[in-house]
Formats: C-alpha cells, structure tokens, sequence
C-alpha cells in the first residue's frame, strides 16, 4: 500500500510504527453551527480509509477530536442565547451541535470514531504541554498569555513547503497581542470579562486552538502515530504549528500526513451569504440517500477538489441505480453460489484492490466495480457467475461505506404490499382492465416502486 504524504510530498510505502496496529488522528468539528456537507466529505473521505485498513487486516485506533472552546462558540452563544450565562450558553451550545454532528453521521452511515476527546476535556493535559514547552525554552510567557517562540523551530515551514522569510513577510500582529515574531502563535490566552476561562500558572485564561491536537494525539496515541488527517485548509497555520509544537516538546509526532481537497457548490465556495450553503440535513432532506452523496465524493480522489452539483447527484443516482437494478437481478442466485473467485470476478477485485492500494484510488477503485457491473450484465443466466459477482460488489462496497438503500424503502409499502399490488394489477390485465393496470403502475411509481415487465412475469424494485 501507498500513501501520498504531505509532508514529505511524495507517495510513499505505508509502514505502520507498531503493525498490525495503525494510530489515526483526525480533526474534527468545531461545534457552533449544522455541519455542512464540506464537513459530512472529511468524515466520510477518513471513514473510507479506516475501512480500508481495517479490511487489509490492520487494527486501527481512530481519534477525532471535537473543538468544543472556540470564539465562534462564544460568538454563536451571544447570539443565540443572549442575556444567559456566557460560561451556561457556550456548554448548551457546543452540546447542542456536537449532538446534531452525531445525528449527520449516524445518518450518513459514517462511523463513530475510537475516541472523541473534546477540547474541555483536556484544559489540564494542554497547560502541562505549554509548561513543558517553556521549560524547554520553545515558549515564553507575554503578560497572562504564552506564545510559541517560531525562532526555536528549525523546521518550520516544512509541511506547508513556505520560508519563513515569505511567511513573515505576509503575517501581521494584532494591537493587542505583544509577541516577539509576528509567526510566533498563542498557546494560551488570557481571559475577557465574562468568556468561559480556566485557571492556569499565568492567570485565567483558555488554550490556543493548536495546542489541543499536540495534547490529545499524545495522550491517546502516545508521542508518535502513523496517521494524521484533515483538509487542505488546515496546512497552514494549524497543522504547522501542530507539528512545531509538538516536536519542539521532543514527540516524534505524525509519520504520515493525509490531506483532502475541498469542496464546492456549482464551481464557488460554499457560503451562506451566497445562498449555496448545504447542510447535511438539506441534503437528506431533498434527496433521502446519502448514498448519493457518497457516490460524488468517491468520483474524485480525495486529495482532490470537488464540485457538488445536482447534476453530479443526478449522474451518482443513475450509478447507484445501474448497481441496484443488477443486484435486484441476481438475488434469487446468491444462495447457490458455489465460488465467488470465478475469473473475471476475482480480476474485478483484484483491480478494486490495486487501486485502493495506490493512495485510495476511489474513482479507479469504482471504475473496478462498474466494470464488473457490466461483465454480469452481459451473463446473467449464469446463475453461480452472477450470484458470485453480486455478492463480491456488495463486499466491495461495504469497504467504501455505500449502504445500498432506497428511497422507496420509506413509502410505506412492504415488500409484502407490493407484491398484492403486482398480483392485483397481473388479474387486471388478464382482464384486459388496462386502465385500472395503469393506475396501479402509476401509484407504486409515486411510492418509488418501479415496475418491469418481463418474459418471465412483472418484477418491482424500489426506486434510488
């Protein structure tokens, strides 16, 4: 297996640290609003990765962390609960996104993670890290806040491949923040009137945003692991200052680095004030399957941007139906299969597999799956064949998290309704009743199931 690694910036043999055991990082939500479908592609795009290795036989600890003290919590506590406790509100407020974020996943079939250690949680363990930092000499203390000294990190500017003459040309310093380099970035920070703060050796206050994946990696995964994900946006400064941080403290920290492109709306950034934001909960609304959603993201490999259209969901609908409609095909062989590696069959997996191996190909990895699609198609009488493909691209699709529902499957109707309809509707016809043939046709068809007549008899199946 090969991963591309960001810090290296190169593909590279993926050789865990302490085989079979694989230690994953990734960063999660800061809790202060619905999450949208940009974060629904990090979730998914790391839960892809860590089937996959579950799958080629690696035990993974997987960690995502949850942001749960933040300025954008506090601002969004203002707002919607004014006039309450600020240190009252900024708790009800992170509980009740974090609680909405669980809801998203679980209803997109993305997995919990291992450990989901929150920010609140772990105030203690960050003032240890920034003591320890001190003591070092890699930080020092400006009035009640701490800031790490750039100066002391040789390395800096290696994961974002920048010098630090081009960052310091670029970077500014607030009025109120007294630090001795304009790159140099608060570890801790000294409390306003009334906002959530926590006791430290420099005064109330609350830590910096990326001292707390320094203190959760180590303390969960201990000081060096083999994964550490997140977006493309989170290079610089946050993952940077991650990694100087953590060095500087003398942790080995993340071998690999994993980054995902983002994600756009009809070719923009997605942005409530341009009306095209999509939250998760949007998107289920309109269109039921999060398959679907799923489908866009796999059609682009993760390092990758990608552009949500309805057009795009339309051609992932048509994709998910194409697999549908031959697994509705060959259900009834399934249970004769005598051998599920017949030919072409295990070269389709074989091919699914390479592709998985080379930096979680996801389109190629697909390309693998329609392909045996199509193979089938072309041999359906052959019942051990086609039982034997259908059961490996359900296999295949479980690594990639596709759940295979339909939309019909919330009609209303069980599979033992529609058949009495299929039988009412098969007399109809014998009766030469066309109009009442019809009409049932037309009702199954507005409760998403979808008809076919064949040689053989009427089959159903529900629509995507």
């Amino acid at each position: 297996m090969h991963i591309y690694n960001s810090l290296t910036r190169k593909k590279e043999e993926f050789k865990p640290l302490y085989p079979p055991e694989v230690k994953m990082y990734v960063c999660g939500p800061t809790v202060y609003d619905e999450a949208h479908i940009g974060h629904a592609r990090s979730a998914y795009i790391f839960d892809v990765i860590r089937r996959y290795l579950a799958y080629r036989g690696y035990k993974v600890k997987f960690v995502r962390n949850v942001t749960d003290v933040d300025d954008k919590i506090i601002d969004k506590a203002n707002k919607e609960l004014p006039g309450k406790d600020l240190n009252t509100a900024v708790k009800e407020i992170s509980a009740k996104y974090l609680d909405a974020y669980h809801r998203d996943m679980q209803a997109l079939g993305i997995a919990v993670p291992d450990y989901e250690p929150k920010a609140s949680e772990y105030i203690g363990k960050m003032a240890g890290f920034i003591e320890e930092l001190i003591k070092k000499g890699k930080a020092y203390q400006s009035g009640a806040d701490v800031y790490f000294d750039i100066s002391k990190s040789a390395g800096y500017g290696k994961l974002s491949n920048q010098s630090l003459e081009k960052m310091e040309s670029g970077s500014r310093v607030s009025p109120h923040e007294n630090k001795r380099n304009p790159l140099d970035f608060a570890l801790w920070k000294q409390a306003k009137e009334s906002e959530p703060a926590w006791d430290s050796p420099w005064g109330k206050g609350r830590p910096g945003w990326h001292i707390e994946c320094s203190a959760m990696s180590s303390d969960i995964l201990g000081d060096s692991f083999d994964i550490h994900g997140g977006g493309l946006d989170l290079i610089f400064p946050h993952h940077e200052n991650e990694i100087a941080q953590s060095e500087a403290a003398g942790k080995g920290f993340a071998k690999v680095w994993i980054h995902h492109g983002l994600l756009t709306i009809n070719g923009q950034k997605m942005a409530k004030s341009l009306g095209n934001f999509v939250t998760v909960q949007d998107f289920l609304a309109k269109y039921k399957n999060p398959d679907l959603l799923k489908l866009l993201f796999l059609s682009a490999h993760y390092a990758h941007p990608v552009d949500y259209t309805e057009d795009k969901i339309e051609e992932a609908r048509l994709s998910l139906e194409r697999i549908m409609i031959l697994l509705e095909k060959t259900k009834k062989y399934e249970p004769q299969v005598m051998t599920q590696r017949i030919g072409e069959i295990g070269d389709m997996k074989e091919k699914f597999l390479k592709a998985m191996d080379d930096d979680f190909n996801t389109p190629q990895a697909m390309a693998a799956v329609f392909d045996l699609v199509t193979i089938v198609n072309k041999r359906i009488e052959d019942a051990n064949f086609a039982g034997a493909a259908a059961i490996t691209i359900k296999e295949l699709l479980v690594i990639l998290g596709i759940g295979l529902k339909s939309v019909g499957a919330q009609s209303g109707l069980s599979d033992t309704d529609i058949e009495a309809k299929i039988k009412e509707r098969n007399a109809a016809r014998k009766n030469k009743d066309y109009k009442l043939s019809d009409k049932i046709r037309i009702e199954l068809e507005a409760k998403g199931v979808i008809l076919e007549d064949t040689k053989d008899g009427t089959t159903w199946r529900r629509k995507i």
